[in-house]
């Protein structure tokens, strides 16, 4: 049960359709990627002497050659660790060898600044002229079938707290993850493209397969990241353009868009998840964006298939509740069954607040060579989240907060998510994130981080108005910090550890 059986399946049906573009260029069609691919499995095989259920790591920005490693790696029954190319040395070098990765294959920016005094794998620079060379070959070797609960890919968290953790996500992991995605959160014809803005080693990297089962066109921007004027501009180029972008990234194409009032027309679908996204934010981008949203809810151990809020839900401005929805990270997508559980462990009721379980057969088995955190996590054939929310009576999601991020204040829950939707809808407030300071009084107080907009005089008095008339006062910040930025990781989530040792 090989996932790169959907490249072959690609490849016999529409061998001339473009498959790979750089930018607005056309790159690889379906028949010179296959190719290719077979190429690199081959030399992966033989010329690097890697064996079936070997690690291979790749830490670059979004490039072409990204997609041919990972198919070429599966092809050849290896394994594919991705690394986020922007992590510190240490961070890398760190998975590189919790992983026992064989090879890395970087780009050439990255080669001296990661790897000059690295002898922790042999490094391959894609942009050589030896990488060429070992792509181009004459024939190839078979497809190895490996069996369906096999590592395919091996992806560590963004380690917030203590050393990342390496979840192990299998082939069959993979496929169902994809179909998943034509089921429950967009259907995709051989005329689509998806602009690969959002790096490759994360959620953007898992949304290539379903755009490969239906033989659509995957464009790397020619920049290699994320820049909302060049993504505007791409737009322009491709049909059927879809996305999958941070909140983050939203707003910072929201903001181009505003200014550069571009055609809209080729973009089809925005896929956004990976962090909270305030109700103000989405509303804004619905009124500069048009009607072409949809929300997904996972995590490293689910894969982007926990939860959709699907396009219908959030364009239905009519429906009674459609404040509430918004607010929502929808209903549990076809591939999981999804629960809130008490402290207890028991099934809360609808509108009572809990953590969320998942599990299913997309979701992952344990984490890599950490039988500790495996049993912590996975119980019962759950996987405990650490992120609690409730359902309502429609089975309607809304997340709260991560468990973690919990305030207790004499004695009473606060949920930072709550206070932060409230500040930003100010109208002076570009960002917002809230976390605990420890009290002698209440054992934590509530220090709101807040990013006002350029040229605003608004301070901590008007804020602490604006919360008092809209929420309960022992939740509202007892402390306001004014900043220019709020710390964020490589996937544009805000750092709250971060923010708390800004209050020691």
């Amino acid at each position: 049960m090989n996932i790169a059986h959907i490249l072959l399946k690609a490849y016999r049906l529409h061998p001339d359709r473009t498959a790979v573009s750089i930018g607005s260029k056309p790159l690889y069609t379906y028949r010179s990627f296959y190719k290719r691919v077979c190429d690199l499995a081959t030399c992966m095989t033989f010329e690097l002497s890697l064996s079936v259920g070997d690690r291979v790591a790749i830490v670059m920005p979004n490039h072409p050659e990204y997609l041919v490693i990972r198919y070429a790696a599966w092809y050849a029954g290896l394994s594919v660790v991705p690394i986020n190319a922007k992590l510190h040395v240490r961070e890398i070098n760190y998975m590189l060898k919790h992983s026992g990765s064989k090879v890395c294959f970087v780009s050439s920016r990255l080669q001296n600044e990661v790897f000059k005094n690295s002898d922790l794998v042999e490094v391959i620079d894609v942009d050589s002229a030896s990488y060429q060379n070992i792509t181009n070959r004459d024939s190839g070797i078979e497809m190895v079938e490996v069996e369906r609960d096999a590592l395919a890919w091996l992806f560590y968290t963004s380690g917030t707290t203590g050393n990342p953790k390496g979840v192990m996500i299998t082939h069959e992991n993979m496929l169902v993850g994809a179909m998943s995605y034509l089921v429950d959160v967009d259907d995709i014809s051989s005329e689509d493209s998806i602009i690969h803005a959002a790096p490759l080693s994360h959620g953007s990297g898992f949304y290539d397969l379903p755009h490969v089962m239906r033989c659509a066109n995957q464009v790397i921007p020619a920049s290699g990241q994320f820049n909302s004027s060049e993504v505007l501009g791409l737009i322009q180029d491709w049909t059927g353009v879809t996305m999958f972008l941070a909140p983050t990234m939203v707003k910072r194409i929201v903001q181009s868009q505003e200014t550069i009032q571009s055609s809209l027309q080729g973009l089809k679908t925005v896929v956004y998840g990976g962090g909270p996204m305030y109700v103000q934010d989405i509303k804004s981008a619905l009124d500069v964006l048009g009607p072409r949203f949809v929300q997904i809810y996972g995590q490293g151990e689910s894969p982007m298939t926990i939860t959709v809020l699907p396009k219908k839900v959030i364009n239905d401005v009519t429906h009674q509740r459609y404040e509430q929805r918004l607010a929502s990270v929808g209903m549990a997508q076809n591939s999981v069954s999804v629960a809130i559980c008490n402290n207890e462990g028991s099934p809360a009721a609808n509108g009572t607040i809990g953590e969320v379980l998942v599990k299913g057969s997309v979701v992952a088995s344990g984490y890599w060579q950490d039988e500790v955190a495996t049993k912590t996590t996975w119980k019962d054939g759950w996987l405990h989240t650490g992120d609690i929310g409730f359902f309502d009576d429609d089975g309607f999601l809304t997340l709260i907060d991560r468990s973690k991020d919990l305030i207790i204040s004499g004695g009473s829950n606060i949920y930072p998510r709550e206070i932060e939707e409230v500040l930003m809808t100010h109208p002076s407030v570009h960002e917002a994130a809230c976390v605990g300071q420890f009290s002698d009084e209440w054992g934590e107080s509530v220090v709101a981080f807040v990013v006002l907009d350029s040229e605003s005089s608004t301070d901590a008095r008007d804020l602490d108005a604006f919360c008092l008339d809209r929420i309960a006062r022992f939740k509202r910040p007892k402390y306001y910090r004014f900043v220019d930025s709020l710390p964020k990781n490589n996937y544009g989530k805000v750092l709250k550890t971060t923010l708390r040792q800004l209050l020691t």
